[in-house]
């Protein structure tokens, strides 16, 4: 959202640099996000003033040019070579000084420098006002009519001023905010200045009329209260330049008047406008009602839309509808310029009712942003008026009819309870009441009732404690319905600054505390995970049902989001994996191709019973090159046992060394291993398949790693042991197994520690061979064994009975043969 600071001082006196408010309104909740500076022209006349031509001759060499002396407020008048012909002694000039940058129209910019022409010496430059950037004519220089003292500065002639825009991120509770007005109000609180609404006591309308257009609320609990006044003799066109410059200061490009007036309207005071043409409403007659299924309504966009049974309308006499309610008008009852009469439209809907139709036609616009989030019912006849008003002033129009305000159940202030007390709990300190109900009331918030349960003569801090206050608060606060919402709303303009941090807020401990803290244990794994050189994302928790098609995913199990922004982010995730394939796909497109990622994530599906279930996940990503390619050695691709690798540290780090394994079963993996820890599938790992690589456009394979979080959890063990370093030497041997291509190393790996369960420390493969030597369907592996007693040197007796040991088992368990 844009807030101008030109526009907003037009609401309350806030003299203070923009930098300075910006970082009060961020203070309060309403984060700046960005300040930008604007100027009416390029430059801002920054080094133009005033002067007054004293003489002008003709210059010696060139036939042209004239000699000019230029009194521009300094001591001694300035020498100027001017070559236009109506330059005369006596005019009041625009002058250039040295230094100043023009910005001239259609043209480069450039720099006014001390300079001779013609031998002649010229100190600035008299200026004609397509030189400055004021229009299109060179015909001659600006010849001026003022009483300005010479010096003054053009900006300041010309009325010409910069403007700080704000943008604001506007969080979804914040709807009071979500204009001029209301950022205004925000500042009245922190300022302790008065803000005021634009003036509309001068607001007339007859009492009757010949013709009115009638309004029925068909649906009076979507549309609570709907008003609207019919204008005459309107001339459509292009808006005064003041409207236009307020209008483009927040991004917006005019239309024209009776357009422009009801969008300058909705952001200086948030309250949603709509103008149609009066002679295409059949019947004089406006319904609100909802639409019926399958009716048809073309936007002012163009397009034909289909209706559903909730959509709320603004129908003529015979239920045409004519736009869709807070949303969007119509193109057949839109203002165009043949438009002369026009009904002005002002109306509280409900937000649920508005937020339905946006999300159905996938509609978004300024109205429909304000009405989702809640607008003030009070604004509806301050901003009809206030652009009736506007349209005399800009387009002509004249008040017609009676104002028309349908408010069958006026919708009333929400009463809340506040204990002192209470504040002083949530806050953490003391707020003396007489500030609290100085903010409460900054913020429109009555104290209706004072309730105190003590009596007698009692101290301060006791009367405190025991005194209650029933508030009283306008409906503009949407998001304020509580005791805690209150107290947020003072802390807010109290300044979470002025909360002081005390002695007791930290604590520190020797003993370990019986449970670990997971969110400790996602740290240690979080930076093991960062010192192997990973880099952990965070992506939304809500994605594309496009991308679970044609996938073992039934869409039963999908949680569907019954309102969403958008058809490309409709579902909570099943899978992180996709989420994390747009990170990869978006870093390989800018050619970071060499990726190692990380994430701890949710995951979401819904059980048959209905019931929805959610789950822990961490998963790691790897694609690219696992290491850079240097002088010293080429790049090697990234591979599976890199990735299983990280993904058993992590288990270590946790308390599960040594998991078993089976093939995976995914439908998002080409091949890979499930890894098991006590029988329980913790981790699956593999290639992506490519099917699904295609689909999210990914150019490169990826390998890719999914951890039941939650289930590690439960079964964490602290894995720190400390133990004596061992006092005796490790022994290696190696031997040659030549098995069936099915045979597994982690097969192997798991014989040989069920055999030898004392002695034997590790277990490693540095070979697999298959060739024809070998015979059909056999491969061979190379595997080493670290045999270790920790209570005296091994003799080669005892190092050769476990050999022989783990070569009896390997012949009978794998059917192994030794090559020898």
């Amino acid at each position: 959202m844009k807030i101008s600071l030109d526009w907003l001082r037009t609401l309350i006196a806030a003299d203070q640099p923009a930098v300075e408010i910006g970082q009060l309104l961020t203070g309060s909740g309403l984060e700046v996000e960005g300040i930008e500076e604007l100027e009416s022209v390029p430059g801002g006349l920054r080094g133009l003033v005033l002067g007054t031509v004293l003489t002008r001759e003709k210059h010696p060499d060139a036939d042209k040019l004239s000699l000019t002396t230029v009194d521009v407020g300094d001591a001694t008048p300035r020498q100027i070579v001017c070559g236009a012909p109506n330059v005369a002694a006596g005019q009041r000039v625009v002058v250039a000084l040295e230094g100043a940058m023009l910005y001239p129209t259609g043209g480069e910019p450039f720099k006014i420098k001390k300079s001779k022409i013609r031998g002649a010496a010229s100190e600035g430059m008299i200026c004609a006002e397509d030189e400055i950037g004021l229009g299109q004519s060179h015909d001659g220089i600006l010849v001026l009519d003022t009483d300005l003292p010479n010096g003054t500065p053009a900006a300041d002639y010309f009325g010409l001023g910069s403007d700080s825009v704000f943008e604001i991120g506007l969080t979804p509770n914040r709807a009071d905010a979500a204009s001029h007005y209301g950022v205004a109000r925000e500042l009245r609180a922190l300022l302790r200045q008065p803000c005021h609404l634009p003036d509309i006591s001068g607001f007339h309308a007859p009492t009757e009329a010949a013709q009115n257009i009638r309004v029925t609320l068909e649906d009076a609990e979507a549309a609570p209260r709907y008003a609207g006044l019919l204008l005459n003799n309107v001339r459509v066109g292009p808006s005064p330049e003041w409207l236009q410059r307020r209008l483009r200061s927040i991004g917006l490009a005019p239309i024209n008047n009776v357009v422009d007036v009801t969008n300058f309207v909705l952001h200086e005071l948030g309250q949603p406008l709509h103008a149609f043409d009066a002679d295409q409403i059949a019947g004089h007659h406006i319904r609100v009602k909802r639409a019926a299924a399958g009716e048809k309504v073309t936007t002012l966009d163009g397009v034909e839309r289909t209706l559903r049974a909730e959509d709320l309308v603004v129908a003529d006499a015979a239920g045409t509808p004519m736009a869709l309610a807070g949303v969007f008008g119509g193109k057949t009852s839109g203002v165009s310029e043949a438009t002369t009469r026009v009904f002005l439209e002002s109306a509280y809907f409900l937000p649920a009712a508005v937020r339905k139709t946006s999300q159905t036609h996938q509609l978004k616009t300024d109205a429909s942003f304000r009405f989702e989030r809640g607008t003030d019912p009070n604004m509806v006849l301050v901003a009809l008026k206030r652009a009736a008003l506007l349209l005399q002033e800009v387009a002509g129009a004249t008040v017609a009819a009676p104002l028309v305000d349908e408010y069958p159940a006026p919708v009333g202030h929400t009463a809340v309870r506040l204990r002192l007390a209470r504040v002083e709990k949530l806050v953490g300190q003391f707020i003396a009441p007489e500030r609290i109900r100085q903010i409460l009331t900054d913020l429109d918030i009555l104290i209706s009732e004072e309730i105190s349960m003590n009596s007698g003569q009692a101290p301060e801090a006791a009367i405190h404690n025991s005194t209650e206050w029933m508030l009283s608060v306008p409906p503009h606060k949407v998001d304020v319905t509580r005791e805690a919402d209150v107290i947020e709303e003072i802390l807010r303009i109290y300044g979470y600054n002025h909360v002081a941090l005390r002695p007791h807020n930290s604590a520190t401990f020797l003993a370990r505390f019986p449970n670990p803290d997971p969110e400790i244990i996602r740290q240690n794994t979080a930076r093991l995970l960062s010192g192997q050189g990973f880099s952990e994302i965070i992506t939304n928790s809500i994605t594309n049902s496009q991308y679970f098609e044609q996938v073992d995913q039934p869409d039963e199990t999908l949680v569907h989001l019954l309102n969403f922004n958008s058809a490309e982010l409709n579902v909570l995730r099943p899978s992180l994996l996709p989420s994390g394939l747009e990170v990869v796909r978006h870093n390989v497109n800018r050619r970071q191709r060499d990726l190692k990622l990380y994430e701890f994530g949710k995951t979401y599906r819904q059980l048959p019973t209905g019931a929805f279930e959610e789950q822990n996940q961490l998963v790691i990503y790897l694609t690219g090159n696992a290491v850079p390619e240097t002088w010293q050695q080429k790049s090697d691709k990234s591979s599976f046992h890199q990735l299983a690798g990280a993904v058993q540290q992590v288990l270590a780090s946790l308390g599960f060394p040594a998991p078993t394994s089976q093939p995976v079963q995914h439908p998002y993996l080409a091949g890979g291993l499930t890894l098991l820890a006590q029988n329980q599938p913790v981790a699956r790992l593999g290639a992506v398949a490519g099917a699904l690589l295609k689909r999210l456009d990914v150019s490169q394979p990826v390998w890719y790693a999914e951890l039941d979080w939650d289930w590690l959890m439960r079964k964490y063990k602290n894995a720190l042991v400390a133990r004596e370093l061992p006092k005796f030497p490790e022994v290696r041997r190696d031997l040659s197994l030549v098995v069936d291509q099915t045979v597994t190393f982690d097969q192997l790996q798991q014989i040989a520690r069920r055999t030898e369960k004392k002695l034997l420390q590790q277990v490693n493969v540095f070979d697999v061979y298959e060739g024809p030597n070998l015979g059909d369907g056999k491969k061979s592996y190379s595997v080493s064994f670290q045999l270790q007693d920790p209570a005296q040197t091994l003799t080669d007796q005892a190092i050769d009975a476990v050999m022989n040991r783990l070569i009896q088992q390997f012949e009978q368990q794998a059917g192994a043969v030794i090559r020898r």
